[in-house]
């Protein structure tokens, strides 16, 4: 029996206000916290919330024979506890049913693991501890960030103790093979590795409300039927989405709601077809063959590459200047630094500046804030001159910005002692007033009454002048 495997993803990065050049050095704060809030409760009201309630309903109506799988990254997970603490609770609920797998994944949703692989373990391990604290769960199956893939990346994820990994189909890598099998890592045998049916996976995310499309309307029938219609020697259809699919890339008046409703049911009638996760499909299922990927792969765009985030010179340029500062916030403690240096590695500020305006231009510009590539190029660079400043501050990179550090400090602590004494002397001046006031009012006596000589008294002077 052919196991389908839903696997959802949930991300959404911290969106940066517009920080200008003359904010460097004086302001701290990159976060636009309007945009932040007014997005996570419009997509959480719309989408995470109705979504995680019908798939519930469908888990309890089916007993457990509905299963789904979810990659949350950490930076949402931040966000839900500010912004919608209710959306974590429907997701441990959820957890709870056992009918639930959450995936591993980067913290920070970053492309770390192409860049530092001691980093990219600590990503990896923070993002498990979180998920394990709310959902009691700790993964065993790993998703990179965009699915990024090579038979390298894959071996190293093995050996930190991961036994699959999910990653894209892509034609160029698979050639006629078909995606629906399981497969192993190219170098490491022991990492097996699911490769996402595109097909299935943009039916939902991309055509199904689009009237031009021929198969418009996509019922759960028909979708369900075509996956029943597969060769019967295929073993596992992975499809892999954005959550944001239902209601936000594919709006309620679709029918997208009633879609995700009915699929149970109509993939369980078949008679042929059965929900599974991860987990269930590496423990059934014996790989056919290793899948060679020699250079790094994704789910992005028609490439599939790493065009999406590191295809032009401002993106190379952003990405090597952050990571430049690796080596010093390994020795920084200071945690609301640490947690600016997650939130500027989300590989989303590096979509922002892809200047693709042709086969995925409209695609890139839906999912962006930014005016121009250049816009979003500028202000987080910006806030990485701001961020580097202050973290020279604390962990200085050479003997100059030691000097520098040590002049400010020198300066705060001078400033601090004046700040003090101008206090202290204010107090005493006050004090000194207080005692002046209340000795006025002791020593002070009433003014005598004055009298008038009144012009009758003259006469008589003059007449005892005149009797002596």
């Amino acid at each position: 029996m052919k196991s389908v495997c839903l696997n959802f993803q949930i991300h959404q990065p911290f969106r940066y206000r517009k920080y200008r050049f003359f904010d460097i050095g004086n302001d701290a704060y990159y976060y636009d916290d309007f945009a932040n809030e007014t997005f996570m409760r419009k997509v959480a009201d719309q989408s995470y919330l109705p979504a995680n309630k019908i798939i519930l309903e469908q888990i309890i109506k089916h007993k457990g024979k509905f299963k789904v799988t979810y990659s949350l990254s950490g930076v949402v997970l931040d966000q839900f506890k500010l912004y919608a603490p209710e959306v974590i609770e429907s997701f441990a609920k959820l957890a709870a049913t056992g009918c639930v797998e959450f995936l591993s994944e980067t913290y920070a949703n970053s492309m770390v693991s192409l860049n530092d692989k001691e980093l990219f373990e600590s990503q990896v391990k923070a993002h498990d501890d979180l998920i394990e604290e709310l959902f009691g769960q700790r993964p065993t199956v790993f998703r990179n960030t965009e699915l990024i893939y090579s038979d390298e990346l894959g071996d190293m994820v093995q050996k930190m103790g991961f036994e699959a990994m999910i990653t894209e189909g892509a034609k160029h890598v698979l050639g006629w093979k078909s995606p629906n099998y399981l497969y192993c890592n190219g170098l490491n045998p022991r990492l097996k590795v699911l490769m996402r049916n595109f097909r299935f996976s943009d039916d939902l995310s991309f055509r199904f409300g689009n009237k031009a499309w021929n198969e418009y309307p996509l019922t759960a029938e028909k979708y369900a039927g075509w996956m029943a219609s597969l060769p019967k020697e295929e073993e596992v259809v992975n499809v892999f989405i954005n959550y944001e699919t239902f209601g936000q890339l594919q709006h309620k008046n679709t029918g997208i709601f009633d879609f995700l409703k009915n699929l149970p049911a109509a993939i369980l009638k078949t008679g042929e077809l059965q929900f599974s996760t991860p987990s269930e499909v590496i423990a059934n299922l014996q790989p056919v063959s290793a899948v060679h990927v020699l250079y790094p792969i994704s789910w992005a765009d028609e490439e599939r590459d790493l065009s999406a985030w590191l295809g032009n010179e401002l993106q190379k340029e952003a990405f090597d200047k952050l990571y430049q500062l690796k080596g010093r916030m390994n020795l920084c403690n200071d945690k609301t630094l640490l947690k600016d240096w997650d939130y500027l590695q989300t590989i989303d500020h590096f979509y922002y500046m892809c200047t693709k305006f042709f086969s995925d231009g409209e695609v890139h510009k839906y999912f962006n804030p930014y005016s121009t590539p250049y816009e979003a190029f500028i202000n987080y660079m910006n806030i990485l001159s701001d961020f580097k400043i202050r973290l020279n501050a604390l962990v200085p990179e050479n003997a100059q910005d030691q000097e520098i550090t040590n002049l400010k400090e020198l300066v705060s602590t001078k400033s601090k002692k004046l700040d003090l004494a101008e206090t202290e002397l204010r107090k005493v001046k006050k004090e000194m007033t207080a005692v002046k006031l209340s000795q006025s009012k002791l020593t002070s006596v009433p003014k005598a009454e004055i009298t008038t000589k009144t012009p009758k008294a003259e006469p008589k002077k003059q007449a005892l002048k005149e009797k002596k």
